[in-house]
């Protein structure tokens, strides 16, 4: 099984500000954009550093009310934020080449 994988939120001008874990880059854009303000119209940019590495993970992110599944818990309510992100090109940039 892999590792999970640590993962630093970038802001446009490169500064960082929170770590999401993640076996893979996608599982923690997807806890990014349930947090963020994006809309499907309007979609947040998400860029995530890979701890120890020099490569920035570029996704576009948004979330959506959506009805819960049937076979819910008591506690959860009847609409929920489901989170959605779509890898942008380049996927990948390398921090050298910004």
């Amino acid at each position: 099984m892999s590792e999970t994988r640590n993962f630093v939120l970038r802001d446009s001008k490169g500064k960082e500000h929170g770590v999401f874990t993640g076996k893979q880059p996608r599982q923690a854009a997807l806890k990014v954009a349930n947090r963020g303000k994006g809309t499907k119209s309007k979609p947040e940019k998400i860029m995530l550093r890979e701890r120890g590495t020099k490569k920035i993970h570029v996704f576009l992110g948004w979330k959506q009310m959506v009805a819960a599944p049937k076979n819910k818990p008591d506690w959860m309510p009847d609409k929920i934020n489901k989170p959605f992100v779509k890898k942008q090109k380049p996927g990948i940039i390398k921090l050298d080449k910004i």
